[in-house]
């Protein structure tokens, strides 16, 4: 399997993938079997981004996730990230029970406790 034969366009390059993966004897119902996940999680790597199984199809194809999306993946071999600060920026609006209600931060809904 050879870099210069992946397609650049996304829609060839998923036909690409399952192609490649039949020749190298498995297949993404397999991967999702192996990883014990759902048939549909390795096939949201089509449509947006998803580490872990890109890093699985590149696995069980040779190459590397850079190799397959190079728009995904920085050279280091490091995702490119959507939303980089994400943890960071969720810590910030953490609701405690000890916070008075006039901080500015509530809850997102009602957990049940409330009377």
């Amino acid at each position: 399997m050879s870099k210069a034969d992946i397609p650049t366009n996304p829609s060839h390059r998923w036909e690409w993938i399952k192609y490649a993966l039949r020749t190298k004897g498995t297949s993404l119902a397999k991967l999702a079997r192996e990883l014990e996940v759902s048939d549909t999680a390795v096939k949201n790597v089509k449509r947006s981004p998803y580490p872990r199984m890109e890093r699985a199809i590149a696995k069980a194809l040779g190459l590397t996730p850079v190799d397959i999306w190079p728009e995904r993946w920085q050279t280091s071999s490091t995702p490119i990230r959507q939303r980089p600060n994400r943890s960071e920026t969720l810590v910030q609006y953490h609701y405690t029970e000890g916070e008075s209600s006039n901080s500015g931060v509530k809850p997102h809904r009602k957990t049940g406790t409330e009377g």
